[in-house]
């Protein structure tokens, strides 16, 4: 190929330029590079073959010899160039010269063929970049005129078959009409017996054949046009051996093929080898081929099925990465762009219904909408971005409630619906998406006549999907749910027992593995239910809960389809006390464990992971309770509280007694280490183009996960922990968990040696509820009014219904006074003062005259501070930041003379004293400070942030440190925070069980103790309290000891109450961890 383009250059040279000649070699060395660019794909080739060709042309004026030829040839190359880059103007050009060229061939012309033929394919190409119907009937009306120049026995006669046929294919695709398809068929059939074994077009009769046998299966569902379309691919693929420059095509539609059959049937060879052959076609795509992008495409949406079977994440982060890379390389003005801009919106709309991230939804819309500008009205697709755009709007409306989403989703499907009239391919489609949008509107807004039309939408669509249809299933379901939402507004039981049988038949067509099978099980169990509601039959009951407990052996990875069905499960059990709620508990709370760890350990993440908890914890621990299993209450709890804070230690994990084992222990260790450094930095720089990396990274975490738990003594390493390993967190005093849930709320101590102790709390969740929400209005008005009398009738409530029994209990279990206990609440309770309840009157203790009160999120993290001793103890390194001049903020008189005295207090104790104050106190400064120092004392404002928790903050000179810089840090050997600073225990409002607020930042960063402040503090009450707390901290040794916090703080409020400082400011300080 290069020798010919060389030859022809070399003889173009030679020809002088007014020789008559010239136009014929122009036209030589054009078509050398034209062909060269169609084996290599080098477009620079391609370029200079059009300037050749429009120079020939330029020397063929009217009634040249040669003048059709060049018009011919310039408008083949234009078109290539098209076909390439997208460029409208291109192809419209090179359809001007096609007709022009035609004029030059009245019929009898002996290029009259040619020229109908390339003019039908450049209308056609122009139909596929448009969609404007004309074009493409002008098309198929030259081809068949071209047909009757080659009649039977004529040797060209199959190249005319086959290109009519492709373009009624193509009629068939944009209107439904199936005799264009019958007829497509019937042509390549013709066509490929006139191209025998040997025949050198072959290839492309068998490739064409059985594009359109598929074709007519997708329509029709009949299994032995898809499986002679595989037979008929893999004889093309045969022809088209490694090294031929049409095999990535072969490649890529025998896979279509697989995948189509793997959609029918299920079979997974079929899939994972549709995916390996696109792998092997892709590589024969380098960037810069002009095939890549849709080779990019299709090796995406495979693996999104696979996903969709198998739920592996990484098939579906992939995909959407695939998606963006064939984005890329389709610009705007290219006519495939809106293929792109759908299926990678698809793949992220997908990708939110596994994992619920918002801002997936978001640009999935932006995408459609991108795309739908691009298909105007006529545009043979624009149903398809009508549909895509509605559906996404419908997902946006279920997660955020917006009604102008669901009524744009609505007019969206009526619009799509009316492009795909009766025998349209996709009308199935288009009725099941529009009915789906109604019954969701009826659900707001309780319509009837939108369910009337719902359900009838839907048994539409169910006729178009005969058994074997690989969406029947779907409509099964989404019948039955409407049939249900009727029978609960007209109590009608037809529609109730017709519910349940449509429900039996998804089921059976979702057996084990697959994606949607817990869905089906849970929505068949729930109408059996209302059923056993309404009529009392107990086999009705026995059924759905024996459906429900199929739930339990899920294999597949999990997505919140499962765990949504999980707790599903959970709720039925508790409406009628059925045995089977605790193990209900169980699984939603493994479910929970999977579906989480799924995310990135990234602060955006955050509302996922609390929408996925929500009050399963409490509710699974009330359980626990209630069928006196008080060991599993405790686990449950555990499992699912602190879910963030919980999956972000597990990279920050120490090794310590692996890596003392012997060698494979600390070389695993060493790796388990720096795998997980370079998975946090990823998460927090976590962008789209670092996706690959996380996914490869985690794929590394996860193996060296599963090598340790191979070692001995290792195998619940990372597990959620049992009780043994809970226990642990009592032995320097009992641990009380107070909890708040709908079905009741208890107290339970957990001690060292012996089996917990339950309290029943006599206290409804409400009234919890209700008594937070008054103690927060009141810590408000602390310091500007006279709050003492609410605050101690609040504390002696507190005191009367939970500590009061607790304390008896404590007695009663030989905890003595003056002994540290730690609480550990969930729900509204973590708002609550429960260290300070008391009766508050004279020669009548409070809780703070008995016990030594201290906090922990969970006991999982009380354990980790235990264990989380430092390694170098000889050197005592101590950091005092000060900020009383923020930037823009009130400034704070007493942060000077506190660090002032606190410099005095332990300059001589500590092995370096560091103090940084106003222009010093940066974010970046209290950063690199932290590096190298252990103990801390924080003097400046707190600002919580209970709508957005994670930019909760300390405020530095230059501006907030916030929560989520504190987590992005790898400080060494944290010991003791002091947090001189307002609200410094204040969360997130609508999860409180995650404690996601400055003082629990503080000790997941590693600090083992941490004292803060639960609303304002004082400027004189916090110097006072950190005088007498540093006098107490340092122990007989002369050392500072990060254990005696609790009761240098306990010593430091014992001071405030002699002094007679008010109530709210002797309590306003709080201790957590060791």
């Amino acid at each position: 190929m290069a020798d010919d383009v060389e030859q022809y250059r070399a003889a173009l040279r030679r020809c002088p330029p007014d020789h008559s000649d010239q136009p014929s070699f122009l036209n030589d060395l054009a078509v050398s590079l034209r062909d060269r660019f169609t084996q290599r794909g080098v477009l620079f080739d391609l370029d200079e073959s059009i300037e050749l060709h429009q120079a020939a042309l330029l020397l063929c004026p009217p009634g040249h010899s040669d003048q059709w030829y060049s018009l011919n040839n310039l408008a083949v190359s234009l078109r290539d160039r098209f076909a390439q880059r997208g460029v409208p103007s291109d192809l419209d050009e090179s359809i001007e010269l096609h007709q022009a060229a035609l004029l030059l061939c009245p019929p009898g012309h002996s290029d009259q063929w040619y020229s109908l033929n390339n003019l039908a394919i450049s209308l056609s190409d122009r139909f596929a970049q448009r969609g404007v119907p004309s074009d493409l009937d002008e098309s198929i009306e030259l081809h068949r005129a071209g047909l009757l120049l080659r009649p039977p026995g004529h040797s060209l006669r199959s190249e005319s078959l086959n290109n009519l046929a492709l373009s009624l294919r193509d009629r068939f695709t944009q209107r439904g009409v199936l005799s264009d398809l019958d007829g497509s068929i019937e042509l390549h059939q013709a066509a490929l017996l006139l191209r025998p074994p040997g025949h050198s077009d072959r290839w492309y009769s068998l490739n064409n054949l059985a594009l359109s046998l598929r074709d007519r299966f997708t329509q029709w569902g009949v299994s032995s046009d898809l499986d002679e379309s595989i037979e008929l691919h893999r004889a093309g693929l045969l022809l088209r051996p490694p090294g031929h420059s049409d095999r990535s095509l072969s490649l890529n539609n025998l896979a279509l093929s697989l995948r189509d059959r793997f959609t029918q049937w299920g079979v997974s060879s079929d899939l994972d080898e549709s995916i390996e052959l696109h792998r092997a076609g892709l590589l024969l795509c380098p960037p810069g081929h002009s095939n890549r992008p849709r080779s990019l495409d299709n090796l995406a949406i495979s693996l999104g099925d696979r996903f969709t079977q198998r739920g592996a994440p990484s098939d579906l982060d992939e995909s959407i990465e695939l998606h963006r890379a064939g984005l890329l390389l389709r610009p705007p003005g290219r006519s495939d762009r809106p293929r792109s801009l759908d299926n990678l919106a698809v793949s992220l709309r997908d990708r939110f219904t596994q994992r619920g991230v918002p801002s997936d939804l978001d640009e999935s819309i932006e995408l459609h909408r991108a795309g739908l500008l691009l298909r105007p009205p006529g545009h043979s697709d624009r149903s398809l971005s009508l549909d895509n755009l509605a559906h996404s709007l419908r997902d946006r409306f279920a997660q955020r409630g917006v009604p102008s989403d669901l009524d744009e989703s609505i007019e969206l499907h009526r619009a799509g619906l009316l492009l795909r009239p009766l025998g349209h391919s996709l009308r199935s489609e288009s009725l099941d998406n529009l009915a789906l949008s109604l019954s969701d509107r009826f659900a707001q807004r309780g319509v009837p006549s939108d369910l009337v039309e719902s359900i009838e939408l839907h048994r539409a669509a169910l006729l178009l999907r005969p058994p074997g249809h690989s969406l029947r299933s779907e409509s099964l379901n989404n019948l039955a749910l409407s049939l249900s939402d009727r029978f609960a507004q007209r109590g009608v039981p037809s529609d109730l027992d017709e519910s349940i049988e449509l429900h039996r038949a998804a089921l059976l067509l979702r057996p084990p593995g697959h994606s949607l099978r817990s869905e089906s099980l849970n929505n068949l169990a729930l109408s059996l239910s209302d059923r056993f509601a309404q009529r009392g039959v107990p086999s009705d009951l026995d059924e759905a809960f024996c459906l429900f407990s199929q739930l339990s052996h899920i294999s597949h990875a999990v997505s919140r389809i499962d765990l949504t069905a999980a707790k599903s499960w959970a709720t039925s059990a508790e409406k009628i006390n059925h045995g089977s709620a605790l193990v209900a508990y169980k699984t939603a709370l493994k479910f929970l464990d999977q579906h989480v760890t799924l995310l990135s350990s990234s602060s955006r993440h955050f509302d996922v992971v609390s929408m996925a908890t929500s009050s399963l914890a409490v509710d699974a621990f009330s359980c626990g309770i209630r069928h006196g299993a008080l060991i599993t209450a405790v686990e449950l709890v555990e499992q699912g509280r602190a879910v963030f804070w919980t999956h972000m230690a597990r990279f920050r994990t120490t090794l310590d007694e692996l890596s003392m084992a012997r060698h494979t222990g600390a070389a695993l260790a060493e790796e388990f280490k720096q795998l997980s450094f370079r998975l946090r930095t990823a998460f927090d720089q976590s962008t789209e183009e670092q996706s690959p990396q996380i996914r490869q990274l985690t794929m590394q975490w996860d193996d060296v996960v599963s090598r340790i738990r191979m070692l001995p003594d290792f195998s619940r390493f990372l597990q959620p922990p049992l009780f043994s390993g809970l226990q642990k967190a009592a032995e320097d005093g009992p641990i009380i968990i107070v909890n708040a849930s709908q079905y009741g709320c208890d107290a339970l101590i957990v001690l060292s040696d012996q089996d917990p102790v339950h309290i029943p709390i006599d206290i409804t969740q409400t009234e919890v509820s209700d008594l937070s929400t008054e103690f927060q209005s009141l810590s408000k008005e602390f310091g500007s009014f006279d709050t003492q009398h609410k605050l101690v009738k609040i504390l002696r409530k507190l005191w009367h219904v939970i500590v009061g029994p607790v304390v008896q209990a404590l007695g009663t279990s030989n905890v003595h006074p003056g002994s540290r206990i730690w609480w550990c609440p969930t729900a509204e309770f973590t708002l609550l003062p429960l260290h300070a309840a008391g009766v508050y009157e004279k020669k009548r203790d409070s809780l703070p005259h008995i016990y030594i009160s201290s906090y922990t999120p969970t006991l999982a993290t009380l354990v980790r501070a235990r264990q989380q001793v430092s390694r170098d103890a000889s050197s005592q390194n101590f950091v005092a930041i000060g900020q009383g001049n923020p930037d823009g903020g009130k400034p704070l008189q007493c942060v000077a003379p506190e660090l002032a005295a606190i410099a005095k207090r332990l300059g001589p104790v500590v092995s370096s004293f560091t103090s940084l104050q106003d222009s010093l106190a940066t974010v970046q400064g209290a950063l690199d400070a932290l590096n190298h120092n252990q103990w801390l004392h924080l003097a400046c404002h707190g600002m919580p942030n209970r709508t957005q928790p994670f930019e909760s903050s300390f405020t530095m000179r230059d501006g907030p440190l916030m929560i989520k810089d504190i987590i992005r840090s790898n400080w060494q050997n944290p010991e003791f925070a002091f947090l001189s600073a307002c609200h410094t225990t204040v969360g997130d409002k609508k999860s409180p069980d995650e404690s996601i607020h400055l003082t629990a930042a503080m000790q997941f960063s590693g600090f083992r103790s941490v004292v803060g402040s639960m609303w304002s503090v004082d400027d004189e009450v916090a110097q006072e309290v950190v005088s007498t707390f540093y006098d107490n901290l340092v122990n007989d040794s002369g050392r500072l000891d990060c254990t005696r916090a609790a009761r240098a703080l306990h010593k430091a409020v014992k001071k405030l109450r002699r002094n007679n400082v008010p109530l709210e400011q002797q309590i306003v300080f709080v201790h957590i961890g060791v």
